[in-house]
Formats: structure tokens, C-alpha cells, sequence
């Protein structure tokens, strides 16, 4: 019958020898003499037992392991190297201190009400300078002069893309919303309702909601010639912060009144509770012109207050709590989430002038991006949530490559173009 069990042969004189060598292990050497009898004995082992003496021992545990012979490829990579190999290595994230691009906006209006920029689907970053409408396509670099409003005494106000990119909205200063074909460079229609400036856009499907100075919030339905088909008669002061939800089901509004508001989603024919508030949150002791949904809760809202009150609050929506709150010491315009690293981003005024990183839900500080001279009025995400776009009173766009996916390409690249030419500055008109 066989076995499962391996049992070494040794002969009789193998066992005496290394039961002499166990007794003899802890008895002191005599160094002078050790390195000229090893080979002695080596010899005298050979010749009397025929075999090593040291081949006996049963256990041998002296010394380090031999190194490998030059040139031996190991494909085990253990045995004879105690380096860290790269698949022990941790990543880190790496964060450029610089922006990747910084494009010139002359004649920006620096109003800390206004919503002046926004990113499309399709890769294109429209920004309201003065009057005038500019489009810069982040794909292949082209810039686009839209549209100029007839009088000079005007100035643009707000813009805001549809989903699919293809139109754009545009308040003004005159009380109106344009409603801009960018492929065709042609205007749509015009859209009168509002008694004051219109300062924040957002779109939820055709139905487009608009906020005015006068505290009023309109809804407009795109599709029908009566486009004015409901008012939230919510804020005393200037709605400055407009958001709907990914999922279209709350409009979330910030005021000059320190008010943060949710509201229903708009239902066909204008239900009568259309107009009542789902929240309304009144922590916020500034301006709450910073909102953002989480994308990947879709029940939480973040806002950010004004220089008297410099808080981020994040609000769990199906509760109506608070749920975090954080002193940044600084005045917030602008908040974005960004789902690839699970961050929140933050755009502040005086007296930082920065944008930072927080890591979501802890916000604990990641990183800050130094560098507009004057306050960070607008701040929005590209549809690859890669990089983030900041508006500031300097009159400069600002591009920041702060999320992509693999951080080691990333600083690559970056330390290549720090190499070569610096920062790529571009005028965007």
C-alpha cells in the first residue's frame, strides 16, 4: 500500500553525526583558528563519511540568505530581495498647485451675485463678460463671440446650459431671458416676466426656473408661447443660488436674505401646492449664493454663506437636518461636488481668495489652489469631472486638473509642462 507521508533517509551515521554536532553547538570557537580548520574539516568529512559534514545538520540557522548569482531572474521576486516591489507601493493622490490653463476675461463684472459661467455637456464653457456672451470650446480651444446686448448700459447676469448642451439661457440686467441656439449662433426667443435682474438660472428638463433680485423665482416651460407658468414667492431679497437636483425633484434656492430653500419638483398643470416650500433653512447668517447636490445622494444639499457667515452646511434633504457643518473663515461663492475622489470643492472671497478640496462626508481638508488675486465669484465642474473652472475678479478663468483618475500620469505631465512653458494663458475673447 502506499502513503501520503515523505520520510527522509538517513543512514545510521548521519544521525550519530548530527547528534554530535547539537551537543558541540553552544561550546565557544576560537576565531583564529575556525576559517583555517573549515576547510580541513571539510575534507576529513568527505574522506571518512563520504559527504559534507555540514550537509548533517538538520537545521541550520545561521547567517543571512545567500544572494542570488548576477544576473538571475527570479520570477517569484521574494527570495532574494528585500525591496518593496510596486505592487506593495500605496498611490498617492497628487494635486497640482498651479492651474492647467488660466484664460483672460476682460470686462468681467465683478458682482458676487452674478452666475457668470457654466460648463456644458459638450465640452463648452460659456462666460458673461459685460454684455457680451463668449464660448470656449475645451476640446480643440476655439473661442466663440455668441451674442451682444443692444444696449451698452446693460450687462448679462446669469448663464446656464440645457442638459444635452446644445442651448444656452442667458439673464440680463433688463428683467429678460434669452434663450440661445450656440450651434447656429441664433436666438430663440425672449422671455419677459421678472421686474428686476436675473442673477441664477437652472434647468430641470424644458422647464427652466429663473431668480430675480426681487426675491421671486419664475418657472418657464420652454415649449409653449405663455412660458411663465409659475412663481415661488419665497425670498425677501435676491435669489443668487439656483440648483435643481440631478433627479429634477427638489429646486433648491439661496438668497441675500441668508434663506435656503427647497421646493417641489414642477408637476404638468400646475398643481396647487407647486408653490410650497418643502424646506426652508435659515442658519445661514450671510448671502447663500453657493448650492450643490450631491451626485451620488441625491438627498443631500450643500450651501455656503457669505463673508458674515463664511459656513458650509450640508442638509439631508429627506429629514430636513443639518448634518455637518464647517467654519472655512473665508466667504463662500461656489460649491461643487466632485464623485471621483468623493470630494467637495469649495470657491471663497475674501479673505482667502482660493479654492479648496474637502473630503465628503468627513471634511477634512485635501488641498487649497492659490493663485486668483482677487475673490473666486464662480466655479463649476467638466462633464468628465476631471477638472474645475473658477471665475475670478481678476478677470481670469482658471482651469484645474484636480480629479482625474490616474494621479501618476497627472504629475508626468504636469512636471513636463512646468518644464517646457508654464502655465498655457489664453484670452478668451
Amino acid at each position: 500500500m502506499g502513503g501520503d507521508r515523505f520520510i527522509p533517509i538517513r543512514n545510521s551515521k548521519q544521525m550519530d553525526v548530527a547528534s554530535f554536532l547539537l551537543t558541540k553547538e553552544n561550546e565557544p570557537v576560537d576565531a583564529n583558528n575556525a576559517a583555517a580548520s573549515s576547510e580541513n574539516q571539510k575534507a576529513w568529512s568527505v574522506s571518512l563519511n563520504g559527504y559534507d559534514i555540514e550537509d548533517a545538520k538538520i537545521l541550520h540557522l545561521g547567517g543571512k540568505p545567500l544572494n542570488a548569482p548576477e544576473g538571475y531572474q527570479n520570477n517569484l521576486k521574494v527570495l532574494y530581495s528585500q525591496a518593496t516591489t510596486p505592487a506593495s507601493l500605496k498611490k498617492s493622490r497628487y494635486i497640482s498647485s498651479t492651474p492647467d490653463k488660466i484664460l483672460d476675461a476682460p470686462e468681467l463684472r465683478n458682482d458676487f451675485y452674478l452666475n457668470l459661467l457654466d460648463w456644458s455637456s459638450r465640452n463648452v464653457l460659456a462666460v458673461g463678460l459685460h454684455n457680451s456672451i463668449y464660448l470656449w470650446d475645451a476640446t480643440h480651444g476655439d473661442i466663440t463671440f455668441l451674442m451682444k446686448l443692444e444696449r451698452e448700459e446693460d450687462y448679462i447676469c446669469s448663464v446656464s446650459w440645457t442638459k444635452e448642451g446644445s442651448y444656452l439661457a442667458i439673464g440680463t440686467s433688463d428683467c429678460k431671458v434669452q434663450l440661445w441656439d450656440t450651434e447656429n449662433q441664433k436666438r430663440l426667443r425672449s422671455m419677459a416676466s421678472h421686474t428686476a435682474r436675473v442673477g441664477s438660472l437652472s434647468w430641470n428638463d424644458h422647464i427652466l426656473s429663473s431668480g430675480s433680485r426681487s426675491g421671486h423665482i419664475h418657472h418657464h416651460d420652454v415649449r409653449v408661447a405663455d412660458h411663465h407658468i409659475f412663481t415661488l414667492a419665497g425670498h425677501s431679497q435676491e435669489v443668487c443660488g439656483l440648483k435643481w437636483s440631478a433627479d429634477g425633484r427638489y429646486l433648491a434656492s439661496g438668497g441675500n436674505d441668508n434663506l435656503v430653500c427647497v421646493w417641489p419638483r414642477v408637476q404638468e398643470g400646475s398643481a396647487s401646492n407647486d408653490g410650497q416650500m418643502v424646506h426652508c433653512w435659515s442658519q445661514h447668517q450671510g448671502a447663500v449664493k453657493a448650492l450643490a447636490w450631491c451626485p451620488w445622494q441625491s438627498n443631500i444639499l450643500a450651501s455656503g454663506g457669505g463673508t458674515s457667515d463664511r459656513h458650509i452646511r450640508v442638509w439631508n434633504v429627506n429629514s430636513g437636518s443639518c448634518i455637518s457643518s464647517l467654519d472655512t473663515q473665508s466667504q463662500i461663492s461656489s460649491l461643487v461636488f466632485a464623485p471621483n475622489y468623493k470630494e467637495l470643492v469649495s470657491g471663497h472671497g475674501y479673505a482667502h481668495n482660493n479654492v479648496v478640496i474637502w473630503k465628503y462626508p468627513s471634511l477634512t481638508k485635501v488641498s487649497e489652489l492659490n493663485g486668483p488675486e482677487d475673490r473666486v465669484l464662480s466655479m463649476i465642474l467638466s462633464p468628465d469631472s476631471s477638472t474645475i473652472a473658477t471665475l475670478a475678479g481678476d478677470e481670469t478663468v482658471r482651469l484645474w486638473k484636480s480629479f482625474e483618475l490616474d494621479p501618476v500620469r497627472k504629475k508626468a505631465k504636469d512636471k513636463m509642462v512646468k518644464s517646457t512653458s508654464g502655465v498655457i494663458h489664453q484670452s478668451i475673447r
